[in-house]
């Protein structure tokens, strides 16, 4: 197995989600709101999420909208919340797998 592999896919992972979480803030300032930003970048590209999110409107008075940021978190937890039963469920043989 290659040592490096290991090593660039938590970097890359975590610099995507520093792309992500930028633009929900970037989104927080405009109509669409932080939520709906950063799942729209969550779900195809930071790169789409930046672009829809640019293309709204700023909000009026300079505020910030957080959307449905709590609507977010309960998605994720569930989907976090399956995959840790499945791995738990499978004795980690999921793991083996991949």
């Amino acid at each position: 197995m290659n040592v490096k592999m290991f090593v660039k896919r938590p970097i890359l992972s975590g610099a995507i989600s520093m792309l992500i979480v930028l633009v929900g803030i970037i989104g927080s300032h405009r109509r669409i709101g932080f939520g709906w930003a950063f799942l729209i970048s969550l779900i195809f590209t930071p790169l789409v999420g930046l672009i829809v999110a640019l293309l709204t409107d700023p909000l009026p008075g300079g505020g910030q909208r957080w959307g449905c940021v709590g609507t977010v978190v309960a998605i994720l937890g569930l989907l976090f919340f399956a995959a840790f039963l499945l791995l738990a469920l499978t004795g980690g043989a999921m793991l083996l797998a991949l």
